[in-house]
């Protein structure tokens, strides 16, 4: 699946930079995207780019990941982009000056971070703290740092929705914790990083975030109820998908994320995610089986499902916040599930 040859993905692009606040305020800077073939770094990497394209901004773009032809793959017809080998476990190897820092690297599903619980937690910290320190060496001017609404962790399932000072409980004596767990730890690092050196830090806390992106490693449930539909069959729900969760199409995530990195408080964290997109998981899982004509069937899941699958019954963000930077949401979940679905088959 090649995106560039997708026309609606482009307008889906087109639309996201129109509900970017201030994108004109990075005419002629320069941005590293750690991450830079995942879910939203990926996307983010092509709205930068196409920003650049349609506007001569000379925005200088480097795009970091581990495998360099895989970014080569996947950017392969943009231009006035770099590639930067980087990876989050290892000391940094590259030489440039950067304004922006956008840091989307980290093992971010469950079967990831619960195969490697201590790399999880050594890489979210030490990486973030390693691009801090680059950052101030290179005089640049802001880090924005990709958490998750899992910091929340089993919150209070009476609060409408989550706000960025809840603080949730997270079970410290669970490996799968050290998503969360880092996660949290990293926040307060970059806070931390800013109050004492000065070097600019915002946060963002997207919540599930799905679009054509997807990688084909990423096992959460809204991810193969998609890979499900795409390969022709029903959806499939190893649990009764009670459990509540925010939502959001990766070009509105993406979209707040740069309204965040242009216009957010330093040392502050923003919710992500569409107020309009709240759904439990079963009733996700109807909506993609309903846009493919197919139905969801129920399976016992096996042991290690089990152990990958979430303990938290409710992860609904509050996005207040964000919204008083002038941003909101431009995709429905039913037009945010039809685009994935059509971008990803080539329509």
């Amino acid at each position: 699946m090649n995106l560039h040859q997708s026309k609606l993905y482009f307008e889906d692009i087109d639309r996201t930079l129109r509900h970017v606040v201030g994108m004109e305020k990075l005419f002629g800077k320069s941005v590293l995207i750690t991450g830079a073939t995942g879910t939203i770094g990926s996307f983010v990497a092509d709205t930068l780019i196409r920003f650049n394209h349609q506007n001569a901004a000379k925005l200088k773009i480097y795009l970091a990941g581990r495998d360099l032809e895989k970014l080569r793959m996947r950017f392969e017809e943009c231009e006035n982009i770099d590639f930067l080998i980087y990876d989050m476990e290892s000391p940094i190897k590259f030489e440039v000056s950067v304004d922006y820092i956008i840091h989307a690297a980290g093992n971010a599903h469950p079967a990831a971070f619960n195969g490697d619980p201590v790399g999880t937690i050594i890489g979210n910290v030490e990486s973030t703290f390693a691009l801090l320190e680059y950052l101030k060496k290179h005089c640049g001017k802001r880090l924005l740092y990709v958490s998750s609404g899992e910091v929340y962790g089993q919150g209070d399932v009476s609060i409408s929705a989550f706000k960025e000072e809840y603080a949730g409980y997270v079970n410290a004596l669970s490996p799968r914790s050290c998503y969360p767990l880092s996660k949290r730890t990293t926040e307060n690092l970059c806070v931390s990083y800013w109050k004492q050196y000065g070097g600019e830090t915002v946060i963002v806390r997207p919540c599930h975030t799905y679009g054509p992106c997807m990688t084909t490693t990423d096992n959460r449930a809204h991810v193969q109820f998609f890979h499900n539909a795409l390969d022709g069959e029903d959806i499939l729900l190893k649990s009764a998908g009670r459990q509540m969760r925010s939502y959001n199409y990766v070009a509105d995530c993406v979209a707040g994320l740069l309204t965040v990195l242009i216009n957010g408080e330093p040392g502050e964290a923003y919710n992500l995610a569409n107020p309009e997109s709240r759904l439990t998981i079963a009733q996700l899982a109807a909506k993609i089986a309903k846009a493919e004509s197919k139905k969801v069937v129920f399976e016992d899941p096996t042991s290690v499902e089990i152990a990958n699958q979430s303990p938290i019954a409710k992860q609904v963000l509050d996005t207040q916040k964000l919204e008083k930077l002038g941003w909101k949401p431009a995709f429905s979940i039913e037009e945010g599930i039809s685009h994935t679905l059509s971008i990803c088959k080539g329509i």
